[in-house]
């Protein structure tokens, strides 16, 4: 066995013997040991670190580690937020962690109380309200009577200014019972339809509206008939030859006719609840089935009936004319009030009454009524034929006479659209 030279401090070792690029590394083996898989050459590896040692007991039974926190400590009140009992590589407290903000839940748009949507309200119901006027008015027109009452003939007026209707009241007694005509006090069956009330109104381009009341016993030629009372032209041949009449006598051109019995007279009177007319004088008139008494009253549709055809008075057939003015204005002023077209429980049965018992031209339609009763509520002056007297005349009897310079020089001022002037007005 060699011995190794003295320890010299001073002495350098020698480098260490480094393996050449070709030469690998060969690891030698401690001395005294076997033999082994040691002795084959290999590649040197870096120093490793032994594996942790492992616990043979449960994990139940290790105990905890000295710096690990107790379980309670978790919960202390006097910890900060976050601190979960970690603790860094010197032993302190390991720093908390970064508190990570909340997720943006972008808010759940709330739906907000709608106002009241009066504007869509007010609009549906004035959508519906429209409909119904449109479709009552459909109904209507079709609903109504009508007659050839304005035929062409040699001779007829040309056009003249403004709007002219004819309206006549008739006193047919078609579809009344037996106890309606003895309520409306009829008298009976007569035949041939005849005609109380004939009204000419002349609806001007400007200005008020005139409304003339016709005489029916008014003395004037018929075509084809000689010269007779007005009314008989009607009871001859029917509206037909009462237009030509008039057309022929006034030389005004007639645009549009009406005409309305006894039972829709009355109908239409009690349809709105009746009418309210200041009674001039006292009326007792058996024939007419009234018993009226001076001053403002409600009259029903008997009633009514009654007060536009009793001849019972001083003036007979010229109060009677004043009457029916009267009345017609009363009539159209409540008929076309809100109180009864905004009313359906009188608007309704006012128009059926309407319906049923007027006729009109086939060229006429239930708008054209409507533009009647709206010129009618305005400013109106009423007004009859200038009259001369009375007189007897074999086969007519009793018959009124016109003035017959004055009468012409009434109507050319309405035939040629200009307003009557006092000294014409009234009929005297």
């Amino acid at each position: 066995m060699s011995q190794q030279p003295p320890y010299d401090p001073r002495r350098r070792p020698p480098p260490p013997r480094r393996p050449g690029p070709e030469e690998p590394p060969v690891v030698r083996r401690r001395a005294g040991s076997p033999p082994g898989w040691a002795d084959q050459t290999r590649v040197q590896r870096g120093p490793q670190q032994p594996p942790p040692r492992q616990d043979p007991r449960a994990w139940s039974a290790v105990p905890p580690a000295r710096d690990a926190p107790r379980r309670d400590d978790r919960y202390r009140d006097d910890r900060r937020p976050y601190d979960d009992g970690r603790r860094s590589a010197d032993g302190g407290r390991a720093p908390a962690p970064a508190p990570v903000p909340p997720r943006q839940v972008p808010p759940e748009p709330t739906r907000r109380r709608g106002r009241p949507r009066w504007g869509r309200r007010i609009g549906i119901a004035l959508a519906v309200l429209l409909l119904l006027v449109v479709g009552g008015a459909v109904w209507a027109d079709t609903s109504l009577s009508r007659v050839d009452a304005l035929g062409n003939y040699d001779g007829r007026p040309g056009d003249t200014p403004g709007t002219n209707w004819l309206l006549v009241g008739s006193d047919s007694r078609t579809g009344l019972t037996p106890e309606q005509e003895a309520e409306l006090a009829t008298g009976g069956d007569i035949g041939a339809g005849r005609t109380d009330t004939i009204l000419l109104i002349h609806v001007p381009a400007s200005g008020p509206t005139t409304m003339v009341s016709l005489p029916r016993d008014w003395y004037v030629p018929i075509p084809g008939n000689g010269t007779d009372k007005l009314n008989a032209s009607f009871s001859i041949g029917g509206a037909p030859l009462l237009v030509q009449t008039v057309e022929g006598v006034t030389g005004l051109r007639i645009d549009h006719y009406a005409e309305v019995g006894f039972g829709g007279f009355a109908d239409m009177v009690d349809a709105i609840g009746g009418v309210d007319i200041c009674v001039p004088y006292d009326i007792v008139d058996p024939l007419a089935g009234i018993d009226l008494r001076a001053g403002c009253q409600e009259l029903s549709g008997p009633q009514a009936l009654g007060f536009v055809r009793s001849r019972a008075t001083a003036l007979a057939d010229i109060d009677r004319m004043n009457n029916q003015r009267l009345f017609l204005s009363s009539l159209l002023s409540k008929a076309t009030s809100p109180t009864t077209f905004l009313n359906p429980f009188r608007a309704v049965p006012l128009a059926r009454g309407v319906v049923n018992s007027l006729q009109v031209d086939d060229g006429d339609h239930i708008w054209n009524l409507a533009s009647l009763g709206w010129a009618l509520r305005g400013e109106m002056v009423t007004t009859t034929i200038p009259v001369s007297g009375f007189e007897d005349v074999d086969g007519s009897g009793n018959v009124l006479l016109s003035d017959r310079e004055r009468a012409t020089r009434f109507f050319e001022l309405l035939a040629t659209g200009q307003q009557l002037p006092p000294d014409l007005v009234g009929g005297g």
